[in-house]
């Protein structure tokens, strides 16, 4: 089991952020890091190329972050609705998924690896749910997702006053006859 050290030259989730040095199998850094150029060997040479990027790179993660909590600022008032066909209980026929809340933050204008959407399992019944979108290693921004029925609640909403309206219309109707009925005789 023989391990390397290596410095990140991005930042990697559970492992570490650039310009670390991380100890790790070598297989991880031979097959994977190395050939992204996600990291380099840890050596003399590399690790003092890296402290004088060191200040670049700081400009770089303060520009990427006000950028994110720009962005962040912006889709705070973002809400997503999404309508499916549902079943019984409330539960949808398919779900959603980060996919498809990538694709409805793309409508938006907002362009996103669905990676970086956060959703512990994909949403499989009507209701609100928060969706937290990283931006940023340190910039998270939650959206609200609203999953209603097929035809939406406007729909049956409708269909409930129409069914109340009815009997309401058919009362009328029928007291209507009989008072017609009544000045007749």
């Amino acid at each position: 089991m023989a391990n390397t050290q290596v410095l990140l030259r991005e930042d990697i989730d559970n492992l570490g952020a650039r310009g670390e040095i991380v100890k790790v199998r070598a297989g991880y850094a031979r097959n994977y890091l190395l050939p992204r150029k996600l990291a380099v060997q840890a050596t003399a040479s590399n690790v003092k190329q890296i402290e004088q990027e060191r200040a670049a790179l700081l400009r770089k993660e303060a520009t990427e972050r006000a950028g994110a909590e720009a962005q962040a600022a912006q889709m705070n008032s973002l809400r997503l609705s999404f309508e499916r066909r549902v079943g019984e209980h409330g539960m949808l026929y398919g779900s959603v998924t980060s996919m498809d809340i990538q694709e409805a933050l793309r409508e938006k204008g907002y362009e996103f690896d669905r990676r970086r959407i956060h959703l512990a399992e994909a949403i499989k019944e009507t209701g609100e749910f928060t969706v937290r979108v990283r931006l940023h290693r340190e910039v998270n921004v939650e959206i609200p997702v609203i999953v209603t029925p097929e035809g939406g609640a406007a729909a049956a909403a409708a269909e409930a006053t129409a069914a109340t309206g009815a009997d309401a219309t058919g009362d009328a109707s029928t007291e209507a006859s009989a008072g017609e009925t009544t000045g007749d005789e």
